[in-house]
């Protein structure tokens, strides 16, 4: 869902991030690796690995006013979200991150209009690398 102007500097599935409308301010990943602590009698405790646990990747911006655009695309990503769709995670360098599934979409409204509409609305997006 192109409503920005530009080229994309990241596309989550069919929905690109653009410097107007649907933006981003940040991005971060991690990468999970538990180590179990085992009890052992009259020396240190054991730590035995459990293996990677999955990448995350965490994307968080700001949709201004409606005529800016990118509360459609953002309400579309919590839409694929609820059924639980994989998204394809590509950033402009040409880094293709694999399918990801969504963990959860927050939002932050600020500055509502008369009508209930935003004009700010700060959200977050939590990914996870998918493995099936």
């Amino acid at each position: 869902m192109a409503d920005g102007t530009g080229p994309s500097p990241m596309a989550l599935g069919s929905y690109a991030f653009f410097a107007l409308g649907f933006s981003f301010e940040t991005q971060s990943s991690g990468l999970e690796t538990p180590w179990a602590e085992i009890d052992v009698t009259m020396r240190p405790d054991a730590h035995q690995w459990m293996g990677e646990k999955g990448e995350t990747f965490e994307i968080r911006g700001v949709v201004f006013d409606p005529e800016f655009g990118g509360q459609d695309s953002l309400n579309g990503l919590k839409a694929a979200a609820k059924r639980g769709e994989k998204l394809m995670l590509v950033t402009r360098a040409g880094k293709v991150h694999g399918r990801h599934i969504i963990l959860g979409v927050s939002e932050d409204r600020e500055a509502i209009h008369a009508s209930g509409v935003a004009r700010k609305n700060a959200y977050n997006i939590q990914l996870q690398k998918y493995q099936g």
